[in-house]
C-alpha cells in the first residue's frame, strides 16, 4: 500500500485531493491532527478517528492531540477543572488503544488559546464571519437545543487551532466537515493557508442502522464495556446479511453497523480476522481483507450471527488495554 492509499484509507472525504497527494508525497515528520472534547471514557467514535491516526503515524506524520478543554467549556461540558481531569484520562486512554507514545503530542487547547495573539487573530474571524454561518458550522456538533453565543465562537476556534497547532493536515468525522470549511474559507481573510482536511465516516445506530451512533442517544460502544457488555451490545445489532440494507418504514437510508465497525475499526488493527465456527457449520473462516468477510455475508456463507460473535471479540480486544486503565483510575 503506498502512502497516498495508507493516508486515505476508510476516509469518506478528501478536501483537497491535490493537498493530500503532495502531502503523500513526503509525508515523514509532517503533522496531522485532531480535537476531542475531554469527554470521560473513549467510546466508538473516538476509536474511528484516533484508528486513522494510527494509519497516518505508520505512513510517517507526526501526530497532535488537542484535548479541546476551552472548547468543551463552551460547548457546556463542565467547569475547567472537571474538563482537565476528564483529559488527563482520556490522554491515557488513546496511548492505551495504540496511538505511538512518542509521535503523538497532546495539548490542552487553554495551553495557547487564551495568549493575546490567538484572541486578536479570533477577532479578525469574527469581524469576518456571519453569526449563520458559524451557527451552521456548529449544527452537528453543538449540545442542547439553545443556540449560544459560545457556539458561534467554537467553530471559529476550531479553525484557528490549526494555524496555532502548525499542522499539516486536519482530521475529523464527517459531522466536522462544516467546521473544517469554515476554516478553509475564512483563514485566508487573515493571511493563512485554508487546511487539508480528511473526514471519516460516521458509524450507523447498532440498533437500527440507521443515523449516526451516539453516546447521548440508543446504543454505542465505549472503553467502560465490559467483555460481557460488548457481547451483548453487538449480539443484538442490527446486521442484515448485506452491506447495502433497505431504507426503514419511514425511509431513512439504514448502514450495516457491525459491517461498518469490521471494516473501519478492525481490519485496520488486525492483519487478518478469523470467524470460529463448528467443524459442522464449514469450520473457521479466515479474512485477510474486508471486502472477503462483506462478500460472505452477501452470498450467505458467513452467518450475521457468527459475524456477531467475531466482531465482539475483537472489538474487546481493542478496548481491553484502555478498560484496564479506567479501572486503575478507579481502585
Amino acid at each position: 500500500m503506498d502512502a497516498y492509499d495508507r493516508i486515505t484509507r476508510n476516509v469518506s472525504e478528501v478536501v483537497t485531493e491535490e493537498e493530500v497527494r503532495e502531502l503523500a508525497d513526503d509525508p515523514e515528520g509532517k503533522r496531522v491532527y485532531c480535537g476531542y472534547e475531554p469527554s470521560g471514557v473513549l467510546h466508538i467514535g473516538h476509536m474511528l478517528t484516533a484508528t486513522k491516526l494510527i494509519d497516518l503515524q505508520e505512513a510517517g506524520f507526526e501526530v497532535t492531540v488537542l484535548l479541546a478543554d476551552v472548547h468543551a467549556y463552551l460547548n457546556d461540558k463542565g467547569t475547567f477543572e472537571e474538563i482537565a481531569d476528564t483529559a488527563e484520562r482520556m490522554k491515557e486512554q488513546f496511548v492505551a488503544y495504540g496511538l505511538d507514545e512518542e509521535r503523538t503530542e497532546f495539548v490542552l487547547g487553554s495551553e495557547f488559546e487564551f495568549d493575546r495573539q490567538y484572541i486578536l487573530d479570533l477577532h479578525a474571524l469574527e469581524l469576518n464571519t456571519s453569526l449563520s454561518r458559524a451557527e451552521r458550522a456548529m449544527s452537528d456538533i453543538k449540545s442542547g437545543d439553545t443556540v449560544r453565543v459560545s457556539q458561534a465562537v467554537y467553530p471559529l476556534m476550531q479553525a484557528l487551532d490549526i494555524v496555532y497547532l502548525d499542522v499539516d493536515l486536519a482530521l475529523g468525522g464527517m459531522e466536522q466537515r462544516k467546521v473544517h470549511m469554515l476554516a478553509r474559507d475564512t483563514l485566508p481573510s487573515i493571511d493563512e493557508d485554508a487546511p487539508t482536511c480528511l473526514h471519516t465516516p460516521l458509524i450507523a445506530d447498532l440498533g437500527s442502522g440507521v443515523g449516526k451512533m451516539s453516546s447521548s442517544a440508543g446504543v454505542t460502544i465505549s472503553m467502560e464495556d465490559s467483555t460481557e457488555d460488548i457481547e451483548e451490545k453487538v449480539n443484538s445489532a442490527y446486521c442484515p446479511p448485506t452491506r447495502d440494507p433497505e431504507p426503514d418504514d419511514e425511509g431513512n437510508d439504514r448502514e450495516n453497523p457491525v459491517l461498518q465497525i469490521f471494516e473501519y475499526h478492525v481490519f485496520p488493527r488486525f492483519e487478518q480476522v478469523v470467524v470460529e465456527r463448528p467443524e459442522k457449520y464449514g469450520g473457521n473462516l479466515e479474512y485477510d481483507e474486508y471486502d472477503a468477510l462483506a462478500d460472505d455475508l452477501e452470498s450467505g456463507e458467513l452467518h450475521p450471527q457468527d459475524a456477531k460473535h467475531a466482531l465482539a471479540e475483537y472489538l474487546d480486544e481493542l478496548v481491553a488495554p484502555g478498560r484496564e486503565k479506567i479501572r486503575e483510575r478507579r481502585a
